[in-house]
């Protein structure tokens, strides 16, 4: 009988050992992964996967988030090691990293010249204030990763910025676009032939010095080149994308005909126009100047395409500061920062991939957009005013005694403005049923009435791509940096959103509209019942265990009695 029952055992160990031999060597080439959370945090997408097991060859990444971390980074660190390892799940030997310290070198210099380079690379640090026993203390982070790809480099930057926003929601709104960061910036480095972008010059936009941090950055994922049209049929054939920054001067009809036509080909152009002559260099030497408005010869295009800039100038109560003269001590001049009511602070509201989760975006001077009712066009609101605002028509005394009294809000009581506004679809060329029947027909021109379908984004300021820049020491400031604040709004990542979703083909910016609910603790309720819950979550499971030995060993007596 022994025998037998050893036997037996010795056949169930045997099968055992061979199921979970047999389920482990499966294992190598097939897994199953089970994402029990309500919003699928932790299931990639389709596009992502293809991305990932397209790879051609070995992506390495160094992220900087690691080490004595306090407890916001460190979930964010530890959601990035995980959206990693469930990356590399499917990209296999295409996708390494490895996690550094960058404080964990003890000597001193060396640590100051690798904060240096990881600046110089594109990763902004992070100050962290920490109190404890001997007092306050400050430590550098840099949450932020480097990928490399063949001989090409790539920053990333992990910690989404968002004023107003608790540290919690600036945390779950990085984790939650993590998935879309990586895949994208893996998606720019190895992608063999990019999208091309070409800044149109020529007509009086912003000098390159004020746009040489959107140039470089942008040219950090895709080849970037300053394009000048001078009436040359072929000058957009080359590019992908157009960039048209705050000209001011009038196109000429050959010009919008050659645009037009890239447009009708399927190009995509990123429209940054400013409709009246404003600038803060007019305050200068006196408090007030007349802002009168521009003629581009634009106003034609636009309408047909879907939209109308108007001559007016947007007014804010939610409004950037600037610092003005209010007084002196003694001989000292003290100057204070007060809202500028033509500086709109907005904050973007539309869930679309481009501004979702934005930082506040800076405006200076921006006017007014209507849409137009044109077929086959849809056409998506990304950025709106606040509602406490006004707009003021052509011409327009522009002046800083605004700022010495306070504003009447009733006049500031008007529905919100639109200041950006996407347009996708098939568009009509403005010059369709215009031109000769020679010109219409000619095969060199090759002249297109109905577009392909493509897309376009139209913003009313100019500004919103503009960096300082100090011509005495020849200093770029970054994009979006308010010098004096300190504050970093949200204008460049809005721009390379733009760039970005102007260029996908893939699908890839719809991964930012994922959205993560956060589930916090809620204090008030927590705090009076804080020893109830901490006696029950101490106390309870041992009573449990206790409880349920109890009712073995009456089941055992029972039996055996």
């Amino acid at each position: 009988m022994k025998k037998k029952i050893r036997s037996a055992n010795l056949y169930q160990f045997l099968l055992l050992l061979l199921v979970i031999v047999g389920l482990n060597t499966l294992g190598k080439f097939l897994f199953w992964r089970f994402d029990l959370t309500s919003e699928k945090r932790f299931t990639l997408s389709s596009t992502t996967k293809e991305k990932l097991k397209n790879l051609q060859d070995v992506v390495y990444i160094k992220v900087y988030l690691t080490g004595d971390l306090p407890a916001g980074f460190q979930r964010l660190s530890s959601a990035t090691r995980d959206m990693l390892m469930e990356m590399k799940s499917y990209a296999g030997q295409n996708l390494e990293f490895d996690f550094i310290d960058p404080s964990a070198l003890a000597d001193s210099k060396q640590r100051n010249e690798l904060y240096n380079q990881l600046a110089d690379k594109g990763l902004q640090p992070t100050n962290i204030s920490e109190r404890n026993a001997e007092g306050t203390s400050e430590r550098i982070l840099f949450p932020g990763a480097i990928l490399n790809y063949l001989s090409k480099e790539q920053p990333l930057l992990l910690l989404k910025d968002r004023m107003g926003a608790s540290a919690e929601e600036m945390v779950n709104t990085s984790i939650q676009n993590l998935e879309y960061e990586i895949i994208n910036a893996i998606s720019k480095i190895s992608t063999r032939k990019p999208a091309t972008i070409g800044i149109l010059h020529g007509q009086g936009e912003l000098d390159k010095p004020y746009l040489a941090d959107f140039y470089k950055s942008v040219s950090a994922s895709y080849p970037t080149h300053y394009v000048q049209i001078k009436n040359q049929l072929n000058a957009l054939k080359d590019y992908d994308c157009l960039v048209i920054a705050k000209p001011d001067s009038a196109f000429d009809e050959k010009d919008k005909f050659i645009i037009d036509q890239f447009i009708m080909r399927g190009g995509k152009v990123l429209w940054l126009l400013d409709m009246m002559s404003a600038d803060m260099d007019s305050l200068a030497r006196k408090n007030e100047f007349i802002a009168i408005p521009k003629e581009l010869n634009l106003d034609d295009m636009l309408f047909r395409y879907g939209v109308r800039l108007n001559k007016d100038l947007v007014m804010d109560l939610q409004s950037v500061p600037i610092p003005i003269l209010t007084g002196y001590v003694g001989n000292r001049p003290q100057n204070s920062l007060l809202p500028w009511f033509y500086y709109p602070l907005v904050t973007p509201t539309s869930k679309h991939p481009i501004v979702n989760n934005l930082n506040a975006i800076r405006f200076a001077f921006a006017g007014s957009i209507d849409t137009i009712v044109s077929a086959h066009i849809n056409k998506t609101i990304l950025l709106q005013s606040s509602r406490y605002c006004k707009t003021v028509q052509s011409p327009v005394v522009v002046d800083l005694n605004i700022l010495r009294k306070e504003p009447d809000e009733k006049e500031y009581r008007n529905p919100p403005v639109n200041l950006a506004i996407l347009l996708e679809g098939s568009f009509r060329s403005n010059f369709a049923n215009r031109i000769p029947y020679q010109i219409a027909t000619d095969s060199i021109i090759g002249f297109k009435a109905e577009g392909k379908p493509t897309s376009m984004i139209v913003i009313s300021d100019g500004d919103v791509i503009r960096n300082d820049y100090k011509r005495s020491s020849n200093t770029v400031y970054p994009l979006g940096l308010d010098r004096y604040t300190g504050q970093f709004y949200g204008n460049k990542n809005l721009l390379l959103n733009c760039i970005d979703y102007l260029c996908d083909n893939s699908g890839l910016m719809t991964l930012r509209a994922k959205e993560f609910k956060l589930r916090l603790l809620d204090k008030t309720r927590f705090n009076p019942d804080k020893k109830m819950l901490q006696i029950v979550n101490v106390a309870l499971p041992v009573l449990l265990i206790i409880l349920f030995a109890m009712i073995k060993l009456l089941m055992r007596k029972k039996k055996f009695s």
